[in-house]
């Protein structure tokens, strides 16, 4: 069988090297880090465990599928808890907790935003028909442009919501403000505005409301390490601490990867998992990319970025697995960092009390939490050696003040920041944009760079920066699309 090469060890290459590996190709996945996950790994501080990127599994049933493709039960290696309730929001000190129970989901309404019951029903039965036609055009390949001629996409046209962002999308359904940032949100996924995220994307809270929302024992680090465990039982290599210095071209036909060691190594087919604008900008010469040259790159739009905190705390807090606090003004918040490109006075912000659930993150009696801030990406020119401190100090006043978590930092016993240069320099994201290239439409499906990568032959691509987009499970689904397209590309015409 052919040799695959796979750049990045992140969940699109490692789904891929499972799929792959079970059809019984010779496969060789090539990490500079020396975990497997990418922004899906994990670290430890101390006794602390801690995911670095997303921190709950939704639509399980996609990972359950590629699973078997593979030959696998996805549950004979991960022990899957289901939140209840999946989070709670904070809106000018009052505690919202949003559930995936029908029932449960009405009363909160009935309780706090009373008059939009009916609105929260029509929402979950419109984006059910809404997800029904979606969802073939988010499995499938786009490579020409008569893709959107096809009857699933002539089909699905009239639920896209064209012309429409996610914000204006339920508005037609909710009458509160409050309740319309409860199921809008979920566009910071994508790292953008509500009031700009394409109308369409108002699955992303009915996903959850839909499917729930899930947490692995050990954390979501652990789909990578099943998936890496999946890849060497049949026979495929992960090689850790072996990074792609660069991709050799000739023509458009890759002659080979010279790792950070020197080595070259040739395959006869090659998957980029790698930051997308990071690998096309750092690892092709200057001058072989046409369509997606530097100069090209840099003027398309791409997500904002996070700040972090990973806290170990010597206790543990009466509060929920996920708390998410929102700013005064919302919209403000969101401007500044997806337009203006300025740090926010008030920002919002995501805890992460994973300890509440997970008994395996910290010692008994003891927290890993972590805690998340929105910000504008590194085309801000954000100085983070002189705003890190300060911006730091501000979150940790808000929580302080605003939620439960009343002290925070005087149970700190272990700490570790990242910023948006830390997201560039040590984990190779181009400008610290966390969630890759903007969900805009111009940037989607056929104009989102293709599986099938355009510019260089027997080359492919899977993660958030191709189709279909950033978050876990359409990161899994670009390497449903992709193995599919190469066991494809096999089967010779008579």
């Amino acid at each position: 069988m052919k040799r695959i090469a796979i750049i990045g060890a992140g969940p699109g290459g490692l789904a891929s090297a499972m799929i792959l590996a079970a059809k019984g190709y010779d496969v060789h996945v090539y990490e500079k880090q020396s975990y497997v996950g990418g922004r899906n790994g994990h670290f430890s501080l101390g006794d602390y465990t801690f995911d670095i990127g997303p921190t709950f599994l939704s639509m399980p049933q996609i990972m359950e599928e590629i699973f078997e493709m593979s030959g696998r039960n996805v549950h004979d290696y991960m022990d899957l808890k289901e939140l209840s309730p999946m989070y709670e929001l904070q809106f000018d000190g009052k505690r919202v907790p949003m559930y995936r129970e029908r029932e449960k989901m009405l009363d909160v309404i009935s309780e706090h935003f009373p008059g939009n019951e009916a609105g929260y029903e029509n929402f979950m039965h419109d984006t059910r028909e809404k997800m029904q036609a979606l969802m073939p055009l988010l499995q499938t390949k786009h490579n020409k442009l008569t893709d959107y001629m096809s009857k699933r996409a002539l089909k699905a046209l009239p639920k896209l919501s064209l012309g429409k962002s996610v914000y204006d999308v339920l508005s037609d359904y909710f009458t509160d403000e409050r309740l319309k940032i409860a199921f809008t949100f979920q566009a910071k996924y994508l790292g953008m505005s509500p009031w700009e995220c394409p109308g369409a994307f108002s699955i992303l809270s009915y996903m959850e409301h839909e499917w729930g929302v899930f947490h692995p024992i050990g954390g979501v680090n652990q789909l990578s390490k099943a998936m890496a465990k999946v890849t060497e039982e049949h026979g495929g290599k992960i090689h850790l601490n072996e990074g792609v210095q660069k991709i050799n071209v000739s023509g458009k036909e890759i002659t080979g990867l010279v790792l950070d060691s020197g080595e070259t190594v040739k395959a006869d087919e090659y998957i980029i998992n790698a930051d997308f604008a990071e690998a096309m900008t750092r690892l092709v010469d200057d001058g072989v990319l046409r369509r997606h040259s530097k100069e090209k790159l840099e003027k398309k739009k791409f997500s904002c970025s996070t700040f972090m905190i990973y806290v170990g705390l010597d206790k543990k807090y009466d509060m929920p697995h996920h708390t998410i606090l929102f700013a005064e003004d919302y919209q403000n918040n969101v401007n500044e960092m997806t337009k203006d490109l300025v740090l926010s006075d008030e920002p919002s912000i995501y805890i992460h009390n994973a300890s509440v659930t997970d008994p395996t993150l910290a010692p008994e009696g003891h927290s890993a939490v972590y805690i998340l801030a929105p910000v504008p990406n590194n085309y801000s020119e954000i100085d983070w050696d002189d705003k890190q401190e300060t911006f730091k100090s501000l979150i940790y006043d808000e929580i302080e003040k605003k939620t439960g978590f009343t002290d925070i930092r005087s149970h700190v016993v272990e700490e570790k920041v990242l910023t948006p240069k830390q997201w560039q320099t040590d984990h190779f994201v181009h400008q610290g944009a966390t969630f890759s290239l903007g969900h805009q439409l111009s940037q989607m499906m056929y104009f989102r760079p293709h599986n099938r990568f355009q510019e260089l032959d027997h080359c492919w691509l899977v993660g958030g920066g191709t189709h279909p987009g950033s978050g876990l499970p359409t990161i899994l689904e670009s390497a449903r699309i992709t193995t599919g397209w190469i066991r494809e590309e096999e089967v010779q015409p008579i």
